[in-house]
Parts: structure tokens; sequence; C-alpha cells
């Protein structure tokens, strides 16, 4: 069973980096799911996709992995660039706005 190390990437709902600066390491599903046809809800018999371990390094989630004998694949996130205006969020209501309001 192989266990996957990445970093999450922030939610699209929020422009907050909140819980994206630990490194996880999770199992897949190696049973796959079932739906049951009376309610509709899906369950798995593996327990294991349910465990995410945090860590606040990804040295420490490989050293983890190593120690417990699991084989990881690491996976390295993609680094965002920043989004830096020049007047800040205060210039959407400037009075000396040289261009249309475009919100």
């Amino acid at each position: 069973m192989t266990a996957r190390i990445y970093r999450p990437a922030k939610s699209a709902m929020s422009s907050g980096t909140a819980k994206t600066r630990d490194w996880v390491l999770e199992f897949p599903n190696e049973t796959g799911r079932d739906v049951d046809p009376l309610m509709g809800w899906t369950s798995s018999s593996d327990t294991q996709a349910q465990v995410k371990l945090r860590f606040p390094t990804k040295e420490a989630a490989v050293e983890y992995a190593k120690e417990k004998g699991i084989d990881a694949v690491v996976t390295e996130p993609k680094t965002r660039k920043p989004n830096i205006r020049a007047r800040g969020y205060g210039e959407n209501f400037a009075t000396d706005r040289r261009g249309a309001w475009t919100h």
C-alpha cells in the first residue's frame, strides 16, 4: 500500500491559506466505495483511507513513513504567485480613481 505525502492547496471558496502549511500523509482507498441502495450513502470497508496524519515539515512526514515501513510518494506543491496591489484594497473606493468601477 503506497501512501501519499503532500501539502494541501488552499480552498477555492476562500482567499485564505489556513490549513495549507502542514504536510499530510494519507492512504488511498484500496477497496473502493459501495453505495447503499436505500439511503444513497457511500461506505467503505477500508479504514486506512480515513487516516490523515499532519506533519509540520516534509522531512518529518518522510521520516515517519520510513520508521513505520510505509511506502510513500511525495508530491511537491506548486508555488503561488503573490497578488500584491499597489494601493491595496482601499483602491477600490478611492475618489481619484481614473477608470470605471468594475465590481
